[in-house]
């Protein structure tokens, strides 16, 4: 894991951070705070006190989303919920499901394709998902579930001790 200056080649613990800025400015332009041509002064800044990271053009910097220049606006956030839900959702399946991760080890998808059905996919777009992530984890969304996967994985592949999640 390490920072990086493109969003689709970030790693999941940083991939987020792009999430949150570009949401940030978006906001920003949308509520009249920023100019369009104060992007890419805005876009460097936050992706130094986000990534610790310099941006060398407007090519890796503000220009390299096409979401922008298409005018597609407001949806940003709706990536990084996906991170929270999907981490909240395997939360639970590895409660439910016997020795989930030896069978994914082993390559054996099978009954988590099977509890996703059963649980989530079968539903569709019958309930939102704040209303569905209820029914399958018993909790509204929480984003320790993300916080606790993604220090224990990284703790565990750094071979360092994690700190506390709540």
């Amino acid at each position: 894991a390490e920072p990086s200056l493109i969003r689709i080649e970030a790693d999941e613990v940083t991939y987020n951070l792009h999430v949150m800025l570009r949401f940030e400015i978006e906001e920003a332009l949308i509520n009249g705070k920023v100019e369009v041509a104060d992007l890419p002064g805005l876009w460097n800044t936050k992706i130094k006190e986000y990534l610790g990271i310099e941006v060398p053009d407007d090519a890796h910097g503000v220009l390299q989303d096409v979401h922008w220049s298409g005018g597609l606006f407001g949806y940003f956030p709706s990536y990084m919920l996906g991170n929270l839900y999907a981490a909240q959702f395997f939360a639970t399946a590895r409660q439910e499901i016997p020795d989930l991760d030896g069978q994914i080890a082993a390559g054996h998808l099978d009954m988590l394709r099977e509890w996703q059905r059963s649980k989530i996919h079968q539903y569709g777009a019958l309930y939102d998902p704040k209303d569905l992530v209820v029914r399958v984890t018993g909790k509204p969304l929480d984003y320790h579930y993300f916080m606790s996967e993604v220090k224990e994985k990284y703790s565990r592949i750094y071979g360092i001790v994690p700190s506390e999640t709540k």
